[in-house]
């Protein structure tokens, strides 16, 4: 099961996208504007999103940039557009994937299915390591039994870190599998660290599960686990 927000000015399209996905057991959200799903993006971040380039407002592709300007949410983009050039273009400027007009509801399945693979979304429902438990479907984490009040970013960090327990990973793996970007600076991973570690109530120079291993990368370990 995935969120997906569903940006498309056409309502028979909208409407059947809606039937499909929701019989697979997905949570759609529908959006027939640029603007209403820009939105709606900006009071949480689905799991994906599919975007009809042609709006009635704003062109898709100009939609595209803002939202790689602020996530690295999964986009497949659904366009008439059939040349080479173009969907290089697309993908050059932060597509996921893309899905060509007229497509088949199976066809938009597989390629969400492929973009969240790619995302690395957790296969099992709950991750747990020492303190920490993560129910990935309705994406909430824990620590010792209390709520973490999280970003999705901080979110999608600490499930892949926990997934990884006991070995380093990179800052550039971090931005390629987390942020799925090549764009952003290492800088970005150590903010969003911090950011963490402060929500887990540890500073990177007393580390109870965020441990910085200088030149490489960070490890997540149990307490009991770290030494």
């Amino acid at each position: 099961m995935a969120h997906v927000l569903v940006i498309e000015d056409d309502q028979d399209i909208r409407e059947s996208v809606d039937r499909s996905l929701s019989a697979t057991g997905h949570v759609v959200r529908l959006c027939a504007s640029a603007l209403d799903g820009l939105r709606q993006l900006a009071g949480g971040w689905p799991d994906v999103v599919v975007l009809d380039l042609n709006l009635p407002d704003l062109d898709g592709a100009a939609v595209l940039r803002r939202i790689r300007s602020a996530s690295a949410v999964p986009v497949v983009v659904a366009t008439a557009r059939t040349a080479e050039s173009e969907m290089i273009r697309l993908l050059r400027a932060g597509a996921d994937d893309y899905v060509v007009k007229p497509y088949s509801a199976e066809q938009l399945e597989a390629r969400i299915a492929a973009v969240l693979r790619r995302g690395g979304q957790p296969v099992a429902t709950v991750l747990t390591h020492g303190g920490l438990r993560l129910d990935t479907e309705a994406r909430t984490a824990s620590l010792d039994g209390t709520r973490l009040q999280l970003s999705r970013l901080e979110f999608d960090l600490l499930a892949y870190l926990v997934q990884r327990a006991g070995k380093v990973v990179t800052r550039r793996q971090l931005l390629d599998d987390v942020w799925r970007s090549e764009s952003r600076s290492l800088e970005t991973v150590d903010v969003h660290v911090t950011w963490l570690r402060r929500k887990l109530g540890e500073r990177a120079s007393a580390p109870r599960y965020l441990h910085t291993v200088r030149g490489v990368g960070i490890r997540l370990s149990a307490p009991e686990d770290a030494g």
